[in-house]
């Protein structure tokens, strides 16, 4: 059986997925509790894992991101979790690129975040 979303839950995924890179959303603490589910963990692009409660924070520090998010995408894995791709290109001292990948699950009316990955793209000269 194909699953597929909404239109609305598309977008949805991504205003979710984009809010994690804008300073003013990511570093929210009530936006953080809403949006991380209580198992979230992650792979992260640095090869260290990191769990809900070590992201969770205050701490605020400055993203440079490119938004909207590069080569986004959806799959429905199932009619309440959907795997979401893209390439994120964030500026610090050197442009690092990664490719992306982030479980969403539907809680109620609202989305949560499950994992996500981080994986450098290693540009060869």
């Amino acid at each position: 059986m194909a699953f597929s979303f909404s239109e609305n839950d598309i977008n949805e995924l991504q205003r979710l997925e984009e809010s994690l890179w804008r300073s003013e959303t990511r570093w929210d603490l009530a936006h953080q509790e809403k949006i991380f589910a209580p198992d979230f963990f992650e792979f992260g692009r640095s090869g260290r894992t990191y769990t809900r409660e070590q992201l969770v924070r205050t701490t605020s520090v400055p993203i440079n991101a490119k938004i909207p998010l590069a080569n986004f995408r959806v799959q429905a894995l199932d009619g309440n979790n959907a795997l979401v791709t893209y390439v994120s290109e964030v500026q610090y001292e050197l442009l690092e690129k990664a490719n992306r990948s982030s479980i969403w699950s539907r809680a109620g009316e609202s989305w949560q975040l499950r994992f996500h990955q981080g994986t450098p793209i290693i540009v060869s000269e």
